[in-house]
């Protein structure tokens, strides 16, 4: 264990997630396992420019495990972006005594402390905290398997209403580079169609599609849209294509929005959050630096910060195929 390191920062930077309170809390009492004063940066970056630290031991994060959200905050900082606020935030690390931060956010986030890093050969180690589960390094980031749960709760819903009605509803998930969410929600709500921004299903085969389900008796119909999709340039625009062009159909559009980021965090989330605080803390105290930590087949894996913002975590094709099968 290396012993230059006495004081640990952590923040959480970019969207919230369930699970980073989960994040917290593991890495502040990992902190005090080893005899390390943890410090809390609030607001994230911007927080850390204008030196928004506080104390945290393990008392300071009782009953957090289970609520979503972030404690600490969270907000984007333009000011971080440019050499005169990373050299305020390094000031305001150095005045505190602080040694190294862990991160807990995106790929914005991780461009940020690589950044820093680089400029002032400063500890830092990310964990991948986002609903979009599209960090390359992880099969699963923080939030992402609440936010399906969510998901696939809220569409059993819209389902009850569509089969009473006869109904179409295009349904709108988050995810505008990536379409997991979508794509794994759809399949466990049993949705019909599922648009993502990596396949093209295009608007004829959607078509085709809605046509073959009602020739096959289906009553009502559910389409999980990812915001990112390409093939219109909105859910509302999709809703009015299919009105026009399959009148059969009476059609409803539910946006799901920020329902999504909330909520307390699932089994899953809190334990995986355990598991990366942990290895975060240790990895630093190691002397290790500029990864991510991340869960690969089951087992905590460092990825370089770099491969981790600008490798690509592909859509699980086989699942494309199980949904079409699944769909029939």
């Amino acid at each position: 264990m290396s012993k230059s390191i006495t004081k640990i920062g952590v923040l959480t930077s970019g969207g919230d997630s369930p699970g980073m309170n989960a994040a917290i809390r593991s890495v502040v009492r990992t902190c005090a396992f080893h005899n390390i004063e943890c410090i809390g940066i609030y607001r994230g970056y911007q927080g850390m420019i204008e030196g928004d630290f506080k104390e945290m031991g393990p008392r300071s994060v009782n009953n957090i495990v289970n609520k979503g959200g972030t404690v600490l905050k969270s907000a984007r900082s333009v000011e971080f972006r440019t050499p005169e606020g990373r050299k305020k935030a390094y000031e305001k690390l150095t005045e505190a005594g602080i040694d190294a931060f862990i991160v807990i956010g995106g790929d914005g986030s991780f461009t940020g402390a690589e950044i820093f890093n680089n400029e002032y050969n400063f500890p830092v180690m990310g964990i991948p905290g986002t609903i979009d589960n599209d960090i390359f390094g992880t099969s699963h980031t923080l939030g992402y398997d609440t936010a399906l749960n969510t998901v696939v709760d809220v569409i059993d819903k819209i389902r009850d209403t569509a089969s009473s009605h006869n109904r179409l509803f295009f349904v709108e998930v988050m995810g505008r580079d990536a379409g997991h969410i979508a794509l794994n929600a759809g399949i466990g709500a049993g949705a019909e169609e599922i648009l993502i921004p990596e396949e093209d299903l295009g608007l004829e085969r959607l078509l085709e599609s809605l046509r073959k389900s009602k020739a096959s008796g289906k009553s009502s119909s559910i389409v999980v849209v990812s915001e990112g999709d390409k093939i219109g340039k909105s859910v509302f625009e999709l809703k009015d294509y299919v009105e026009e062009n399959l009148p059969e159909y009476e059609v409803r559009v539910s946006v799901l929005g920020h329902m999504q980021r909330g909520g307390a965090p699932s089994c899953f989330d809190r334990v995986l959050a355990s598991r990366l605080g942990v290895k975060a803390v240790e990895s630093l105290l190691e002397g290790k630096s500029n990864f991510m930590v991340g869960i690969l087949k089951d087992v905590i894996e460092l990825t370089p910060l770099e491969q981790a913002i600008k490798g690509e975590y592909p859509i699980d094709l086989e699942l494309v195929r199980v949904s079409d099968i699944m769909s029939i």
